[in-house]
């Protein structure tokens, strides 16, 4: 079993920065590919990011790319998601997600663990 806690979200100007934490509870975290996802308001939940199992791979979202990271620390049990260079746009609520797979994953329904959520919001 995994639970997964998301914390750092918040409001921000944009053009500011937040950085996104994803704690997760258990020795299980170590082998397994992780990401983020996020729903805005009248959306569905949309891919943003995924690292695999040791964090030598990385991909995102088209909309995201050059501006977010994702990064993890397996000793912590800890999942990053920086967000530089931020956007109306990137409002959401941004969800942490881990799943039984070691590489790469995109597809929301290959998660199996899910955070509670936390609030980003980008006011211009």
């Amino acid at each position: 079993q995994v639970q997964l806690v998301e914390s750092g979200g918040g409001l921000v100007q944009a053009g500011g920065s937040l950085r996104l934490t994803c704690a997760a509870s258990g020795r299980t975290f170590t082998g397994r590919a992780m990401g983020w996802f996020r729903q805005a308001p009248g959306k569905e939940r949309e891919f943003v990011a995924t690292i695999n199992w040791n964090g030598g791979s990385t991909d995102y979202a088209d909309s995201v790319k050059g501006r977010f990271a994702i990064s993890r620390d397996n000793a912590r049990n800890t999942v990053y998601l920086q967000m530089n260079s931020l956007k109306p746009g990137d409002t959401a609520v941004y969800y942490c997600a881990a799943t039984m797979r070691a590489g790469l994953t995109w597809n929301k329904a290959q998660y199996d663990y899910w955070g509670q959520g936390t609030q980003v919001t980008v006011s211009s």
